[in-house]
Order: structure tokens, then C-alpha cells, then sequence
């Protein structure tokens, strides 16, 4: 498929206009995947034999409820750092981050796993609405809860953002002081793929077109009392199909990475989803996460590499980016023998402190 193509299903797939190119996902399927995922306890990963996991729940600064999972090693400890962890867009803390959080713990760290608002186990209404605004906000609600723990140093808590959580990582980190290092995976920039597309090939036509179509449909909204949500974006995989698209369904649509709490893998966003990411720049201030470190890990071959390549050019130093040979997007949400947690662990280490 040529660059433009790609950029229109992208931006489409992740504002939340796109339905579904063929779906033959059948009831039946869901209820495989899920009696797959029964053996982990409702997780899509096993439970390391080194560390514990505790249900928790804290407030943001909006007052929604946040559920996440706590993820402690075993060994304990006192003075711990803390991460706080989120993501990919679209995701739950049983999927990707919850894995992450829980190779993080059985390193030492206590390690937050949470669901973002409206998402999830967590409280909001409508469901399935994103925010540049609040999700950076979920992160620093992390971070209070975090520094909040007996067996935690408030002065060592770190972020880790994946995939659209990468973004919204950074840009907590340049607003809250107390967050002393970051790293992101597979990140991309949510503000710059709804506005502008996929390399920035969206054009004023489309642009236009695609606020009319959500600023209209605010007005079904307001009549219908409920918001208007699309079909899942994920197509069932084909030779037609985008490699990347191939890449989403193959972690959210089948026993590697499926939940019926992940909207990627069951739902959509809401139809008007994209709107407050269309002229609200996320990392308008990366460059005030300096001097805290930050580390940047793509996919050599991810079609989302150039976001992190750009927010490494846009930084201050201390900054890292990291290209993991033929990786792709989605090797960085679930891959244990792809994703580098020896460097996560050995950038937290040197910069917590």
C-alpha cells in the first residue's frame, strides 16, 4: 500500500472513524482467546514467581477513579523506586503494561500498571474517550500514589509510556517535577497522527473533512444523549491489509494479546474521539524534561520509528534513543526475548537515585 493510503487507514484506525474491513471476528473467537488467557488469571502474560500483584485503585486530579495493578518483588525492600506504567493506546493493564511492570518488579522496582480514565476498570463517563489533557494527568495521579507508598522514595519514581501512552509519558514528565526519569517504546505522538496523519500526509482537504464529520456529529450526540462509537478498528487480517494493521490485530485479535476490556481488541474509541488531540500539541515543552534523562526505544522496521526519532531530535540532553534491529511496533508490547528491560532496568537504576 502506498505512504498515503497507510496514513489515511492509520489516522483513521486510531481517531476511531474507521469500522471494521471484513469482520469475520465471531463470538466464538472472543471466547477462545479469552479461555486461552484463563490459565494467566485474566492477564495475557504468567505472573513472575518473584513478584506479588495487588489490586489498587487511586484518584487523578478530576476526580476519576484510576484501577491499576501494584507490582511488588517479593524480596521487598524500603526506599524503592517507582515506575508508573501505561499503555499502548487502546490497551488495558492486563495486556502489555501490566507485563512490563511485572519484568520491572522482579528487577526491584515497585511498579504501577494502571488503566487510563474511561478505560478499563476505570471510572468515566462515556467509555472509551482519550484526552491529551487527562491522560497526562492519569500519569502524575500515578505518581501521587506511587510516592504515597510506605516502601517507596518519592524522590525515585520514574515513567514508562508505550505506544500513544509514550507521548502522554513525555508530556507528564515536562509538567511534573517530581517525575526524575522517562522512557518510552514503540511511542508515538497521538496529537501529531490525528492532526496531520501518518508523515504528515493528511491534507487541509481531509483535515477539514474530518473535523466537519466529528463537529456534525457532536450534534447527534447531544440529541441521542450517548456518544456514537464505530466498529473496532481492526480488520480482520488479509494480504490487503497494511503490514502494520497485520502486526495490531495479530497482538489485540488473537490469544498473544486479546482482553474483552481492550478496546483495541473489542470496541472503538467514540466517534469524536480525535478532536481535542487535533490542535492540542503534546510535546510542545519536550525540552523541559531536561536535565532528567529520557530514554526513546523503537522498532528498526516500525512504522511509528520516525515519532521517537523526532522527539529525539526535538529533546534537550540527557536523551537515548534506542533501534531495536527488525523490530516492529508491536514486537516492543509483549516480546520478551525483543524488548531490552536490561537496559530499562540498568537506565532506571543509574537515574533513580
Amino acid at each position: 500500500m502506498k505512504t498515503t493510503g497507510i496514513a489515511l487507514v492509520l489516522s483513521l484506525l486510531f481517531t476511531g472513524l474507521l469500522s471494521a474491513q471484513n469482520n469475520r471476528t465471531s463470538t466464538i473467537q472472543n471466547e477462545h482467546n479469552m479461555e486461552h488467557r484463563a490459565k494467566y488469571d485474566g492477564y495475557t502474560f504468567p505472573l513472575s514467581n518473584k513478584v506479588t500483584r495487588e489490586k489498587v485503585t487511586f484518584k487523578n486530579r478530576y476526580g476519576i477513579t484510576l484501577s491499576g495493578d501494584l507490582y511488588l518483588p517479593k524480596k521487598g525492600g524500603d526506599a524503592l523506586s517507582g515506575i508508573a506504567i501505561s499503555g499502548p493506546f487502546g490497551a488495558v493493564k492486563e495486556q502489555s503494561s501490566g507485563l512490563y511492570a511485572n519484568q520491572m518488579a522482579e528487577r526491584g522496582f515497585v511498579a504501577l500498571a494502571f488503566d487510563p480514565s474511561y478505560t478499563g476498570e476505570s471510572s468515566g463517563e462515556p467509555r472509551n474517550v482519550a484526552s491529551p489533557d487527562i491522560n497526562t494527568e492519569d500519569f502524575s495521579a500515578a505518581v501521587d500514589f506511587l510516592g504515597l507508598q510506605h516502601n517507596v522514595d518519592k524522590e525515585k519514581i520514574g515513567i514508562i509510556g508505550i505506544c500513544g501512552f509514550g507521548g502522554f509519558a513525555l508530556n507528564a514528565t515536562a509538567v511534573d517535577m517530581r517525575v526524575k526519569a522517562v522512557a518510552t517504546t514503540s511511542m508515538y505522538d497521538m496529537s501529531r497522527v490525528n492532526a496531520e496523519g501518518y508523515f504528515g500526509s493528511t491534507t487541509p482537504e481531509q483535515r477539514a473533512e474530518m473535523l466537519t464529520q466529528m463537529s456534525l456529529q457532536r450534534w447527534e450526540d447531544a440529541k441521542n444523549g450517548t456518544p456514537k462509537y464505530p466498529e473496532n478498528g481492526l480488520a480482520q487480517t488479509n494480504t490487503e491489509s497494511p503490514q502494520f494493521v497485520k502486526e495490531y490485530y495479530d497482538y489485540y485479535k488473537t490469544e498473544r494479546g486479546f482482553h474483552e476490556r481492550s478496546l483495541n481488541s473489542n470496541a472503538a474509541w467514540t466517534a469524536t474521539n480525535s478532536l481535542s488531540f487535533m490542535n492540542m500539541p503534546l510535546l510542545t515543552y519536550i525540552k523541559e524534561i531536561s536535565p532528567r534523562p529520557m530514554l526513546l526505544i523503537a522498532g528498526e522496521n516500525a512504522h511509528s520509528r520516525y515519532f521517537s526519532e523526532d522527539a529525539y531530535k526535538n529533546a534537550s540532553e540527557p536523551k537515548e534513543l534506542m533501534i531495536i534491529p527488525n523490530g516492529v511496533h508491536t514486537d516492543l508490547y509483549d516480546k520478551l526475548d525483543v524488548i531490552p528491560f536490561d537496559k530499562l532496568e540498568t537506565f532506571f537504576t543509574e537515574n533513580l537515585k
